[in-house]
């Protein structure tokens, strides 16, 4: 038995009256939750022995499936509303997906049949008292790793996103090391705010279950989110305040809105006492803006391809600026040129690649460990420019600098094959460029002469998931960016607008 259904099992045995699931209306004990993830399980069995997909809102229901799918050991593909049709469509064939669970049935088969699919309505599935939607498709049957349980598909740079296979193992080690760390207990009540189709959010959930904890799933646009990128801060908090959250995940652009709506004046939730920020790098400056604010934030570094969270910060290990320690699972050694290469929960391999072999995976991800062990992550190796002068620059680290400043909201920095590095920055409200340029010019006392800011643009808009500027997570879209700013900037280097003095 997976231990993640183990465990609730366990606590459904000695307290079955305990809260596991709630969507604000309805609510679901240890005990109702153990009798429907069996239910569920017996039913799904009876209709396919393939990947089963997940195209859902945020619900109890979104939980109890993908649990039942855990527990009779089928794969799981879970899919995001933030993907396009194409990319829903590549999925479901790429992971040879039998039949989609939805609560919206008829823009499902539009959707999946726009990608060039026969989807057709078929029996629906009754999850603990709601009935769902099935809708079959005609995939061929895909060749997966052995004992791959989830397969999610990250939305990377281009259009047909990669299927991450993983194991039971993998996931269960991720979520009971982090229940450890985070210090979950039966008093908390975690309030899902990402897509549970994140696998972030989604090893959030598992956690809190193994904890025998209760997992708060309102549908995402009654707590002010709406598709991958918008975001209605006062929605959120107002969330978090009526829900009595105590643990929350976010990605950057979330914790910036809901920081500067506090900042206003907005009430602190008063229950909140884990707030987990990852998916992208986290402006130290932000860090600090939660922390005047009493915002409890930690941050924290992982990947799909390591079962999501690798390391975090604690209340009794919390070091602005790191990606915090290891987790216990987790052992990370160092490549020569500095790449993170993690070990203890990795992905079987991708779909339709090879398998992966041995256990350390090499992240992409440059960093290193400090003396007191807290991992920090300076870069991605993919996106490494050498200027003409041949030398080796992570445009995340300077970046990184110009975010520290208060006058710089995002930046985006390039200089491949040029003497200097150049920047499209997107200003904090009301700076002028005066006031931007002297913010390069203090971060640029922070970095070495080959990787200073010599010249910056205005950029057309805020970076955004929405615009295609941002992953869902809040990482730069680089190809994106290059492709939007080419002419920008080459009027940089031709001596136009912002030259530092």
């Amino acid at each position: 038995m997976h231990p993640v259904i183990a465990a609730i099992g366990r606590h459904a045995a000695a307290h079955p009256r305990r809260a596991a699931l709630a969507d604000g209306a309805r609510e679901w004990s240890y005990s109702a939750l153990n009798r429907a993830i069996a239910e569920a399980g017996a039913d799904i069995r009876l209709r396919t022995s393939r990947p089963v997909a997940l195209c859902l809102d945020n619900s109890p229901e979104w939980v109890i499936a993908d649990l039942a799918l855990l527990a009779t050991r089928l794969p799981c593909v879970p899919l995001p509303a933030f993907f396009s049709a194409q990319q829903h469509a590549h999925a479901v064939v790429d992971a040879g997906v039998e039949c989609v669970i939805t609560d919206q049935p008829d823009r499902c088969i539009e959707r999946l049949r726009s990608g060039g699919l026969p989807a057709v309505g078929d029996a629906d599935l009754n999850l603990a008292g709601r009935r769902l939607s099935r809708i079959r498709v005609g995939a061929r049957t895909a060749v997966l790793p052995r004992s791959t349980l989830k397969i999610t598909y990250t939305s990377g740079t281009t259009g047909n996103p990669k299927g991450v296979c993983l194991g039971g193992d993998a996931l269960a080690k991720v979520a009971r090391s982090l229940a450890s760390a985070c210090g979950l207990g039966a008093r908390d009540r975690h309030l899902s705010l990402l897509p549970l189709a994140t696998l972030l959010e989604n090893i959030g959930v598992h956690a809190s279950l193994v904890a025998g904890a209760c997992c708060v799933l309102p549908p995402l646009n009654e707590i002010g989110i709406a598709g991958g990128s918008g975001v209605q801060p006062a929605a959120l908090i107002e969330a978090m305040v009526r829900h009595h959250a105590t643990t929350v995940i976010m990605v950057p652009q979330m914790l910036q809105a809901v920081v500067e709506r506090v900042e206003r004046g907005a009430a602190r939730p008063q229950y909140l006492r884990f707030l987990a920020v990852g998916g992208a790098a986290v402006a130290p400056a932000l860090l600090q803006r939660a922390e005047t604010v009493g915002l409890p934030v930690f941050e924290g570094y992982g990947l799909s391809e390591c079962a999501s969270v690798v390391s975090l910060n604690t209340p009794g290990a919390n070091r602005r600026g790191s990606a915090g320690r290891p987790l216990s699972h987790c052992t990370l050694s160092f490549g020569q040129d500095g790449e993170i290469h993690a070990a203890g929960a990795t992905l079987l391999g991708y779909r339709g690649a090879s398998a992966h072999a041995g256990d350390a995976w090499p992240t992409g991800d440059f960093g290193h460990l400090d003396a007191e062990g807290y991992l920090h992550v300076t870069g991605r190796k993919k996106d490494c420019f050498i200027t003409s002068y041949g030398r080796n620059v992570s445009p995340e680290w300077i970046e990184a600098a110009l975010t520290l400043e208060p006058a710089i909201a995002q930046a985006w920095v390039s200089g491949e094959a040029r003497p200097w590095a150049a920047a499209v920055i997107t200003p904090a409200p009301d700076q002028s460029d005066a006031a931007v340029s002297a913010a390069v010019g203090r971060a640029n006392r922070t970095l070495p002469d080959y990787a200073q800011v010599r010249r910056w643009t205005r950029s057309n808009e805020p970076f955004s998931a929405a615009n295609g500027e941002l992953t869902a997570n809040g990482r730069l879209r680089r190809a994106q960016l290059a492709a939007r700013y080419q002419p920008a900037v080459e009027s940089l280097y031709q001596g136009e607008p912002h030259e530092l003095s």
